[in-house]
């Protein structure tokens, strides 16, 4: 009587089919009934709400999958703003040996929900208390692991599966036991470089939950057990289920003797291992993972919010397409569970057995569809089930995001979340007005708060421009302005490469614009002095007047004649204006080392990115704010530019921003060959294709390119090349080297690349390379000293983030577009 009470609640809170015919009269009696070992499962009987009957539309679709023999039966539980709202039992736990009715209380085996629920968890918990280091390599808490090629995989790579191991441990061979699993870990190979590529493995949770009993002293079920589900009180969540839980089990399926596994962990690796591994084992229930998500969403007991939120957002790669936090997954192939409605800034996890589930914090709202679809044979699939039932979800609770909310999922998804993981504008037809179009637009109104000197009656103007400041007619900005109404052009100054940007050389002479007869200052020479715009002189006009393509990079030294300017024109107590132009590798991404403080130079002006992802007038307003120069300052925002546009999205013509600069594949590539240019390599100067191919006459083409494929760097090939380039170093001498192919710039980390270049040379060719010239223009000594001892590149690339995040923070501030 009592059991058949239970299982007419559980099937649809009313009757069953078959031969029950009970009804619920008084849900204080059914709890009565049911012995309620769950308090949060009760409430969710007692207290339903109106949501239960918008969230009936999931019910056909289970029964749906049911009958398709997707998978036998199921559990779904939803939470919304911190209670559940549904909760419910589908179809059977069991088929065979024996037909047996799903009850909400079921147990499963969760599979791979123990990478999250168990393994992660306990590994952030270490990571709170100072004990593990997310980029700590693996070795240095498990000596052992370090062998065979694994030297510079750090902990951050297994939890977000980019550490280049295989998926799974070898089980063609017998073997059994925990201590063995760990030993062909930890003698395992990479086979692939260590963050170069997502390959979901077992092994990295094998070998993380070794790390946790090695750091914590502890087995990792005792581990869990106290600090992760006992403070929950998760009373049916363990590894290894005792005897006494096997009725209320879910069965998986016949193993390959023939005998049903119920109670035993499915997993093939984890059951050879005696149950408990990092990677499943794992028992529970929906109730108790429903515990374990309102403990993520409230930010309580287990983590701190601060724990919550790093492992929760993007850890992989900066530039890898599969988006994965510590342990958790974001936006990959394996997101099914997400549906088709929820914003990439949610977060979950999936069981090869069928189970799920799935936080949303934006929304407050989590779904959890535990199944056994391996049931009876391994032939069922709840792949596409859960992507109906979170689609469903989403659309029946009519979840939105609200306004206050958008800043955590806007900043993982960015402009297009079919773009998975390159989180980038799509390339676009756009028409883009530079800063000199936009002024002329509106009738030089800029200029209006510009004084007149009194003895000529006009505003004298000095320009720094060269040949990139031409507006959307092909006209000079130079003669633009000399012919503006009540305009003086007095002077104008002209940059490294001249004002024609023809010249490769600092002996750059003062001369006279052809045109317009106005004298051309060159502010570019050998010296720091020779550099500077003499402030007395400045003193003689009323405002400067600045426009020039940048390439978007930090060392290009456009960027420190900015920034002289700034400084000069506060001594000389005049206005600055500066019309704004594109930055043709796009405004969105930020990449490489910050500059070191204490290391500026004119291929350094500021503690910045390598790649800093803004304009001119953007870099403007933070020199002048951030250096306290307090320059009278004007920035002319260009019209119609997103942060996403590469150049060649804009409309505008390209004009080579200096002689070697001739494309945009060439400026994509130039913020990391750049790096080492200044080392005894040629970057192809004097070449058809400067910054396109690297060489020396010491190098070998086809070893150097074979090494660099190797590395699997994300948006490029290397192709082994020969060339004679006619000026610059090794000048009529034959090198050998490779030409670098840009197949897919928006997932190339120039930086990076630079970095892995100097990784190569150092370790190819020890006797030939003098990478100390490098330093000047890296600018960073930490990460040139990691080069010097043969640090992986990706590690070393990984390290540079805390600082790059914090500039990236800083810089916001200072953004004009969005």
């Amino acid at each position: 009587m009592r059991t058949a009470a239970l299982l007419v609640y559980s099937q649809d809170n009313q009757s069953i089919s078959m031969d029950l015919t009970f009804r619920v009269f008084s849900s204080g009696v059914l709890v009565m009934l049911m012995g309620c070992w769950s308090t949060q499962a009760c409430a969710a009987n007692a207290n339903k709400t109106s949501s239960d009957n918008r969230l009936r539309v999931i019910d056909p679709i289970v029964k749906e999958a049911i009958t398709a023999k997707e998978i036998p039966g199921a559990v779904l539980l939803v939470g919304h703003n911190g209670r559940v709202v549904y909760r419910k039992a589908y179809g059977h736990r069991a088929l065979e040996p024996r037909g047996e009715l799903m009850t909400a209380d079921t147990i499963f085996d969760m599979a791979s929900l123990t990478k999250v629920m168990a393994t992660t968890t306990s590994v952030m918990q270490l990571v709170e208390q100072g004990k593990i280091k997310p980029n700590d390599v693996v070795e240095h808490y498990l000596p052992e692991f370090g062998q065979n090629g694994k030297q510079d995989v750090t902990v951050r790579e297994l939890l977000t599966h980019y550490s280049g191991l295989a998926p799974d441990l070898d089980l063609t061979n017998m073997w059994g036991g925990k201590t063995t699993a760990y030993n062909m870990a930890f003698a395992g190979k990479v086979e692939n470089p260590p963050g170069s590529r997502f390959v979901y493995s077992d092994i990295n949770f094998i070998t993380l939950g070794a790390l946790v009993e090695r750091v914590s002293g502890e087995s990792l079920d005792h581990y869990a057990q106290e600090h992760v589900f006992a403070p929950l009180s998760m009373t049916h969540t363990r590894f290894l289920p005792p005897p006494s839980w096997r009725t209320k089990i879910a069965p998986t399926q016949y193993d390959d003797s023939g005998h049903m596994l119920r109670g035993e962990v499915h997993d093939p690796t984890a059951r050879r291992m005696g149950g408990i591994a990092g990677h499943a084992g794992l028992f529970s229930t929906a109730d108790d993972t429903a515990k374990f998500a309102q403990a993520l969403l409230s930010g309580k007991r287990i983590l701190s919010p601060l724990a919550i939120e790093k492992m929760t957002s993007p850890q992989q790669p900066p530039n890898a397409t599969a988006i994965r936090g510590f342990g958790w997954d974001i936006d990959t192939p394996y997101s099914s569970n997400r549906g088709d409605l929820l914003p990439v800034g949610s977060f979950g996890h999936t069981g090869f057995t069928g189970t799920s589930l799935w936080i949303d914090p934006v929304t407050d709202t989590y779904i959890i569809l535990l199944t056994n679809a391996v049931h009876p044979r391994g032939q069922g699939n709840a792949i596409s089930l859960r992507t109906r039932v979170a689609t469903a979800v989403t659309a029946a609770l009519r979840l939105t995001v609200p306004e206050k909310e958008k800043l955590r999922w806007e900043s993982i998804t960015g402009y297009n979340e079919a773009l998975a993981g390159g989180r980038r504008l799509a390339a676009r037809n756009g028409v883009v007005l530079a800063g000199i179009d936009v002024l002329e637009q509106h009738n030089f109104d800029a200029l209006d708060s510009v004084p007149t000197d009194p003895g000529s009656g006009k505003k004298r103007i000095g320009i720094v421009t060269n040949q990139t400041g031409i507006d959307s007619q092909g006209r000079r900005t130079i003669d633009v302005i000399a012919h503006a109404t009540g305009v003086s052009l007095n002077a104008i100054f002209s940059p490294e490469h001249g004002v024609t940007g023809t010249f490769d050389t600092p002996a750059i002479a003062d001369s006279k614009d052809a045109s317009s007869g106005v004298p051309v200052y060159s502010v570019y020479g050998a010296t720091e002095k020779a550099r500077r715009p003499p402030v007395e002189a400045l003193k003689q006009l009323d405002a400067i007047i600045l426009d020039i393509q940048d390439a978007g990079v930090r060392f290009y030294t456009y960027e420190t004649t900015m920034g002289y300017f700034l400084e000069a024109v506060a001594q000389a107590g005049i206005a600055m204006i500066v019309l704004d132009r594109p930055n043709p590798i796009t405004g969105s991404f930020v990449q490489g080392p910050v500059s070191d403080e204490g290391r500026e130079s004119f291929v350094n002006y500021s503690p910045i990115a390598v790649r800093h992802g803004m304009t001119m007038g953007e870099l403007a307003k933070m020199y002048n704010r951030e250096r306290h120069l307090n320059a009278k300052l004007t920035v002319i925002p260009m019209q119609g530019w997103m942060r996403g546009d590469w150049y060649d999205s804009t409309g505008l013509t390209w004009t080579n921003p200096s002689p070697n600069l001739r494309s945009v594949t060439e400026a994509a590539l130039y913020p990391g060959v750049a790096l080492i240019e200044g080392t005894n390599v040629s970057v192809g100067r004097g070449t058809a294709t400067p910054f396109e191919i690297l060489g020396a006459p010491w190098v070998k083409a086809r070893e150097f390119a074979q090494y660099l494929n190797a590395r699997e760097i994300a948006g490029v090939r290397f192709v082994p090349t020969g060339f004679t380039p006619n000026t610059g170093n090794y000048a009529g001498q034959r090198c050998e080297g490779v030409n670098i192919l840009l197949l897919e710039r928006n997932l190339l980390d120039a930086p990076e690349l630079g970095i892995e270049l100097a990784s190569a040379l150092t370790k190819l060719y020890p006797g030939q390379w003098q990478r100390q010239k490098m330093l000047e223009i890296l600018a960073n000594q930490p990460v040139f000293d990691a080069l010097a001892r043969g640090e992986d590149p990706r590690r070393i690339a990984q390290e540079w983030q805390g600082r790059l995040q914090q500039f990236e923070s800083m810089r916001e501030k200072y953004l004009i577009y969005k």
